[in-house]
């Protein structure tokens, strides 16, 4: 869900799991509802960027505010529409300067 932009997945999810605080089996159940999508190697093996790490630390946020998946989806996604509206709204007030 996150914007990933030119950002290169660099992490394994043993250091991503400890750098966020949670666990591997979380970080994949997560990538399993549409919350993340990490690279992959040609091997098929996970690779997280700081993008993602940014995303694993808003979903603990939110799981810790009382919020369950669903919920989390469900912000996650109005917060990319909402960045998304801003952006387009300063393109569009930058153009009539």
């Amino acid at each position: 869900m996150a914007d990933r932009g030119q950002e290169l997945g660099v992490y394994a999810i043993s250091v991503v799991a400890q750098l966020v605080g949670t666990g591997q089996q979380n970080i994949r159940l997560y990538e399993r509802k549409g919350l993340l999508t990490p690279d992959r190697t040609a091997g098929g093996t996970r690779q997280y960027s700081n993008a993602d790490l940014a995303v694993l630390r808003r979903i603990n946020e939110l799981l810790a505010e009382g919020l369950n998946l669903a919920g989390v989806a469900k912000v996650l996604e109005l917060e990319e529409v909402n960045a998304g509206l801003r952006s387009e709204l300063q393109r569009l007030r930058s153009r009539r300067a």
